[in-house]
C-alpha cells in the first residue's frame, strides 16, 4: 500500500453517506451511532434518503424488480452529494462499526484510485433475504455495499452523474464498470464483515476479527434474523441508542415543561 494515503480534514467533518431504506430506519439509527461513537475525527454521518433525491430532481429511474433496497443504485450518487471532492465513505444501513472509521481513512485512502473496498468472492445460496428481497448473485457482489470514494477521481466525476445513476444498468455500476480493474484498491475484509460468510481466522484473529459488521443477508432488525450471528452486539448497540433517545426526550419535556411555567409566572404576573 502507497504512503500516501490521505488523512481527514481537520477543517471539516469526514463525510459518510449511509443508504437509507424506510423498512430499516433503527438499522441507519444504530449504524449511524456506532460510527459516531468510535469515530476519532468530527463525522458528518448523511442519509441518503431515495425520495428527497427525487424531490431534488437527482434520481428518476424506475424501481426495478431485483433492488432489494431503496438505495441499490442511489449509493453511486455520493461523489456528486460530495461535491466531487475530497473523499467520503458509503455504506449501507446494515452495517455495525466496532471500530474507528479513522483508521480505514488513513491507512488506505490512496489518491491512486478512484474506489476502494473489500474485493469479495461472494455467492449465496439462498434466493431470499432481509423481509423476502429477492437474492440474486453477480460478479463483485457486495463490492459496493462499502465504498471509499474518491470523489474528484477525473473517472467519477464523468462517470457517476445524476443522469448516468438514473440511467445505467446494474451491472455498470456494481461491476465499477467506469473503471479500469487497476483503479479500484482492496481493504481488508474485516471492513465489510459478512454475518454468515467471513470468519475469524484463529491463526489471525487480531487481523481477522470484524471491524465493520455488514448484516447482509438480514439483521436483528428482522424477526427471522433475531438470532444470527453478532446479534448481540447490534442488540446492546440499538439499546444504547434507545436509552440516549430517551434521555434526550425526557430533557426536551423538562425544557418545555420549565418554558411553560415561565410563560405562566409572566402571564399571572401581567
Amino acid at each position: 500500500m502507497s504512503t500516501t494515503a490521505t488523512p481527514p480534514s481537520s477543517e471539516e467533518p469526514f463525510r459518510v453517506y449511509v443508504g437509507y431504506d424506510s423498512r430499516e430506519d433503527i438499522a441507519y439509527r444504530v449504524c449511524r451511532r456506532s460510527l459516531l461513537r468510535r469515530s476519532s475525527v468530527p463525522l458528518a454521518v448523511i442519509p441518503i434518503v431515495q425520495q428527497e433525491l427525487r424531490s431534488a430532481g437527482l434520481y428518476w429511474r424506475e424501481r426495478g424488480a431485483t433492488e432489494s433496497t431503496e438505495f441499490s443504485f442511489t449509493r453511486f450518487l455520493t461523489p456528486h452529494l460530495a461535491g466531487y471532492r475530497g473523499w467520503a465513505l458509503f455504506v449501507d444501513c446494515d452495517f455495525l462499526f466496532v471500530a474507528d472509521v479513522t483508521e480505514l481513512v488513513t491507512r488506505y485512502a490512496d489518491p491512486r484510485y478512484a474506489v476502494l473496498c473489500v474485493h469479495h468472492d461472494y455467492r449465496p445460496t439462498e434466493t431470499t433475504k432481509m423481509d423476502g428481497a429477492v437474492q440474486t448473485a453477480y460478479p463483485r457482489k457486495n463490492w459496493s455495499s462499502m465504498m471509499l470514494l474518491n470523489c474528484g477521481h477525473p473517472k467519477n466525476v464523468a462517470a457517476l452523474t445524476p443522469e448516468a445513476v438514473s440511467t445505467r444498468s446494474g451491472a455498470y455500476l456494481h461491476r465499477f464498470m467506469w473503471l479500469d480493474d487497476d483503479e479500484v484498491g482492496e481493504v481488508p475484509f474485516a471492513w465489510n464483515f459478512l454475518v454468515g460468510h467471513n470468519r475469524v481466522d484463529p491463526a489471525d484473529p487480531v487481523g481477522t476479527a470484524p471491524r465493520a459488521i455488514h448484516y447482509t443477508s438480514g439483521g436483528p432488525w428482522f424477526e427471522q434474523y433475531r438470532d444470527c450471528e453478532y446479534a448481540d452486539l447490534w442488540v446492546q448497540e440499538r439499546d444504547a441508542y434507545e436509552a440516549e433517545a430517551a434521555a434526550e426526550g425526557d430533557e426536551e419535556k423538562e425544557a418545555k415543561a420549565v418554558v411553560q411555567t415561565a410563560a405562566s409566572a409572566v402571564s399571572v404576573d401581567a
